[in-house]
């Protein structure tokens, strides 16, 4: 089973259907997202890679999938991701000990492929 690019496969025409319905509502999401991840004092990729670990804490796949894959274009790497998904443990317990797994391999499906994966101490 695949944890990021199937959950957006599946996700994508529900969008549409949606978003059709309520454009204004997607609109107005859609400015809220552009001024949330804009450049400021945290670059995108730090931004993005604090949406997954958010996702990881709510257990929504749709929003692990989704930031996996903007994290993994804003040049976070492996190591970053593995480490934001790890703050989720301390903070959430055990269901993150369920759904980070889960963040960690939608982020790989995106990941540069040539990119090593973390070293164990």
């Amino acid at each position: 089973m695949t944890h990021g690019k199937a959950v957006l496969d599946e996700l994508s025409p529900l969008h549409r259907a949606l978003r059709r319905a309520v454009p204004d509502v997607y609109a107005g999401f859609g400015e809220l997202h552009r001024a949330a991840f804009a450049d400021g004092a945290l670059d995108v990729r730090s931004k993005e890679l604090i949406a997954l670990a958010i996702g990881v804490v709510e257990g929504c796949d749709g929003c692990i999938a989704s930031h996996a894959q903007a994290a993994a274009r804003a040049g976070a790497t492996r190591q970053e991701a593995a480490e934001a998904i790890g703050v989720t443990f301390l903070m959430h317990g055990g269901p993150a000990t369920i759904h980070g797994p889960r963040a960690y391999d939608a982020f790989c499906e995106f990941a540069p492929e040539d990119e090593p994966a973390p070293t164990t101490p």
